[in-house]
Protein backbone atom coordinates (compact mmCIF):
# COMPACT_ATOMS: atom_id res chain seq x y z
CA UNK A 1 0.00 0.00 0.00
CA UNK A 2 3.02 2.36 0.86
CA UNK A 3 4.57 1.66 -2.47
CA UNK A 4 1.53 2.30 -4.55
CA UNK A 5 1.16 5.82 -2.55
CA UNK A 6 4.73 6.81 -2.77
CA UNK A 7 3.92 5.55 -6.93
CA UNK A 8 1.40 7.64 -7.00
CA UNK A 9 2.42 11.25 -5.59
CA UNK A 10 6.02 10.51 -7.60
CA UNK A 11 3.66 9.93 -10.97
CA UNK A 12 2.02 13.07 -9.89
CA UNK A 13 4.79 15.19 -9.21
CA UNK A 14 6.61 14.40 -12.87
CA UNK A 15 3.59 15.08 -14.53
CA UNK A 16 3.42 18.21 -12.55
CA UNK A 17 7.15 19.06 -13.96
CA UNK A 18 6.02 18.38 -17.06
CA UNK A 19 3.18 20.48 -17.41
CA UNK A 20 5.17 23.16 -15.88
CA UNK A 21 7.96 22.90 -18.09
CA UNK A 22 5.42 22.47 -21.21
CA UNK A 23 3.73 26.15 -19.89
CA UNK A 24 7.28 27.62 -19.80
CA UNK A 25 8.44 26.45 -23.21
CA UNK A 26 5.14 27.67 -24.73
CA UNK A 27 5.79 31.05 -22.96
CA UNK A 28 8.96 31.71 -24.12
CA UNK A 29 8.17 30.70 -27.73
CA UNK A 30 4.60 32.46 -27.96
CA UNK A 31 5.72 36.16 -26.40
CA UNK A 32 6.03 38.53 -28.48
CA UNK A 33 8.15 41.91 -27.68
CA UNK A 34 8.33 44.93 -28.89
CA UNK A 35 11.59 46.74 -30.04
CA UNK A 36 11.40 50.12 -29.06
CA UNK A 37 13.63 53.48 -28.83
CA UNK A 38 11.62 54.83 -25.91
CA UNK A 39 10.58 52.59 -22.81
CA UNK A 40 7.12 50.96 -22.81
CA UNK A 41 5.28 53.39 -20.13
CA UNK A 42 2.70 50.76 -19.44
CA UNK A 43 5.27 48.13 -18.80
CA UNK A 44 5.17 46.32 -15.21
CA UNK A 45 8.58 47.53 -14.22
CA UNK A 46 10.12 50.89 -14.88
CA UNK A 47 13.04 52.63 -13.36
CA UNK A 48 13.92 56.58 -14.04
CA UNK A 49 17.65 57.62 -12.38
CA UNK A 50 20.03 60.24 -12.74
CA UNK A 51 23.84 61.42 -12.01
CA UNK A 52 25.69 64.39 -11.84
CA UNK A 53 29.36 63.39 -13.14
CA UNK A 54 32.49 65.72 -12.66
CA UNK A 55 33.86 64.89 -16.37
CA UNK A 56 32.74 66.13 -19.68
CA UNK A 57 30.44 64.03 -21.65
CA UNK A 58 32.95 63.18 -24.20
CA UNK A 59 35.43 61.40 -21.31
CA UNK A 60 32.08 59.49 -20.09
CA UNK A 61 30.28 58.81 -23.95
CA UNK A 62 34.22 57.20 -24.71
CA UNK A 63 33.75 55.09 -21.64
CA UNK A 64 29.85 54.53 -22.00
CA UNK A 65 30.55 53.34 -25.29
CA UNK A 66 33.31 50.71 -25.56
CA UNK A 67 31.22 47.97 -25.06
CA UNK A 68 33.54 45.12 -25.00
CA UNK A 69 35.39 46.68 -21.45
CA UNK A 70 32.39 47.54 -19.68
CA UNK A 71 33.53 45.20 -17.01
CA UNK A 72 36.21 46.99 -16.07
CA UNK A 73 34.53 49.12 -14.13
CA UNK A 74 31.27 47.68 -14.09
CA UNK A 75 31.21 45.15 -11.51
CA UNK A 76 28.05 43.54 -11.96
CA UNK A 77 28.76 42.83 -15.98
CA UNK A 78 30.57 39.71 -16.82
CA UNK A 79 31.85 38.98 -20.82
CA UNK A 80 30.45 42.24 -22.53
CA UNK A 81 30.95 41.81 -26.26
CA UNK A 82 29.78 44.14 -29.12
CA UNK A 83 28.83 42.64 -32.41
CA UNK A 84 29.96 45.40 -34.53
CA UNK A 85 30.18 49.28 -34.26
CA UNK A 86 28.50 51.22 -31.72
CA UNK A 87 25.72 52.21 -33.79
CA UNK A 88 21.87 51.53 -34.26
CA UNK A 89 21.20 48.20 -35.66
CA UNK A 90 24.29 47.07 -33.75
CA UNK A 91 24.03 43.72 -31.36
CA UNK A 92 26.07 42.99 -28.08
CA UNK A 93 26.07 40.36 -25.68
CA UNK A 94 26.89 40.51 -21.82
CA UNK A 95 25.85 38.79 -18.89
CA UNK A 96 24.05 40.36 -15.77
CA UNK A 97 22.99 39.57 -12.22
CA UNK A 98 23.76 35.98 -13.61
CA UNK A 99 21.21 37.02 -17.15
CA UNK A 100 22.67 36.29 -20.29
CA UNK A 101 21.55 38.97 -22.05
CA UNK A 102 21.57 39.63 -26.21
CA UNK A 103 20.90 43.81 -27.10
CA UNK A 104 19.96 45.45 -30.23
CA UNK A 105 20.79 49.36 -30.37
CA UNK A 106 17.80 51.04 -31.16
CA UNK A 107 19.60 54.31 -31.20
CA UNK A 108 22.85 56.01 -30.90
CA UNK A 109 23.39 59.88 -30.94
CA UNK A 110 26.74 60.24 -30.08
CA UNK A 111 27.56 62.30 -26.87
CA UNK A 112 23.64 62.59 -26.75
CA UNK A 113 21.61 59.19 -26.20
CA UNK A 114 21.60 55.63 -26.45
CA UNK A 115 18.71 53.00 -26.58
CA UNK A 116 18.67 49.46 -26.63
CA UNK A 117 16.39 46.85 -26.07
CA UNK A 118 16.84 42.88 -25.68
CA UNK A 119 14.92 39.77 -24.02
CA UNK A 120 16.32 37.15 -21.83
CA UNK A 121 14.37 34.68 -19.98
CA UNK A 122 10.64 35.45 -19.29
CA UNK A 123 11.42 39.06 -19.44
CA UNK A 124 12.14 41.77 -22.45
CA UNK A 125 14.02 45.01 -21.72
CA UNK A 126 14.43 48.71 -22.69
CA UNK A 127 17.39 50.85 -21.81
CA UNK A 128 17.51 54.63 -22.48
CA UNK A 129 20.51 56.78 -21.36
CA UNK A 130 20.42 60.62 -22.31
CA UNK A 131 23.81 62.72 -21.78
CA UNK A 132 23.92 66.57 -21.22
CA UNK A 133 27.02 68.17 -20.38
CA UNK A 134 26.53 71.70 -18.44
CA UNK A 135 30.31 73.66 -17.17
CA UNK A 136 32.32 70.20 -17.89
CA UNK A 137 29.88 68.39 -15.97
CA UNK A 138 27.66 65.59 -17.62
CA UNK A 139 24.20 64.57 -16.24
CA UNK A 140 22.90 61.11 -17.13
CA UNK A 141 19.35 60.43 -17.27
CA UNK A 142 18.43 56.53 -17.34
CA UNK A 143 15.14 54.87 -17.59
CA UNK A 144 14.30 51.43 -18.09
CA UNK A 145 11.44 49.16 -18.67
CA UNK A 146 10.96 45.36 -17.99
CA UNK A 147 7.92 43.13 -19.07
CA UNK A 148 7.21 39.52 -19.92
CA UNK A 149 5.85 36.79 -17.90
CA UNK A 150 8.08 36.28 -15.08
CA UNK A 151 8.49 39.67 -14.41
CA UNK A 152 4.57 39.89 -14.24
CA UNK A 153 4.92 36.95 -11.85
CA UNK A 154 7.73 38.68 -9.91
CA UNK A 155 7.36 42.33 -9.79
CA UNK A 156 8.85 43.28 -6.78
CA UNK A 157 11.74 41.58 -7.21
CA UNK A 158 12.28 42.51 -10.71
CA UNK A 159 11.66 46.06 -9.60
CA UNK A 160 13.95 46.09 -6.79
CA UNK A 161 16.53 44.37 -8.38
CA UNK A 162 16.30 46.64 -11.85
CA UNK A 163 16.59 50.00 -9.59
CA UNK A 164 19.77 48.34 -7.42
CA UNK A 165 21.20 47.73 -10.92
CA UNK A 166 20.76 50.96 -12.45
CA UNK A 167 21.61 52.92 -9.51
CA UNK A 168 25.14 50.91 -9.60
CA UNK A 169 25.42 51.40 -13.55
CA UNK A 170 25.51 55.09 -12.45
CA UNK A 171 27.73 54.73 -9.55
CA UNK A 172 30.28 52.67 -11.21
CA UNK A 173 30.18 55.19 -14.27
CA UNK A 174 31.03 57.96 -12.02
CA UNK A 175 33.90 56.29 -10.66
CA UNK A 176 35.68 56.07 -13.69
CA UNK A 177 34.74 58.67 -15.36
CA UNK A 178 35.56 61.18 -12.74
CA UNK A 179 39.16 58.99 -12.19
CA UNK A 180 39.98 59.34 -16.20
CA UNK A 181 38.86 63.03 -16.02
CA UNK A 182 41.28 63.88 -13.10
CA UNK A 183 43.90 61.87 -14.48
CA UNK A 184 43.49 63.72 -18.41
CA UNK A 185 43.59 67.39 -16.24
CA UNK A 186 46.82 66.02 -14.34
Amino acid sequence: MKRKTLKNILSGFIAALFILAITISSLEYFTSYKTSKSIHQDAPVITRKSILIDAPVATVWKIFRDVDHWDNWQEEIVTPKINGPFQAGTSFNWKSNGLTITSNLQTVETNKTVAWCGPTFGSFAVHTWRFSEQNGQTTIRVEENMEGWLVTLLKGKFQSSLDKSIENWLKYLKIEAEKQSAHQRS
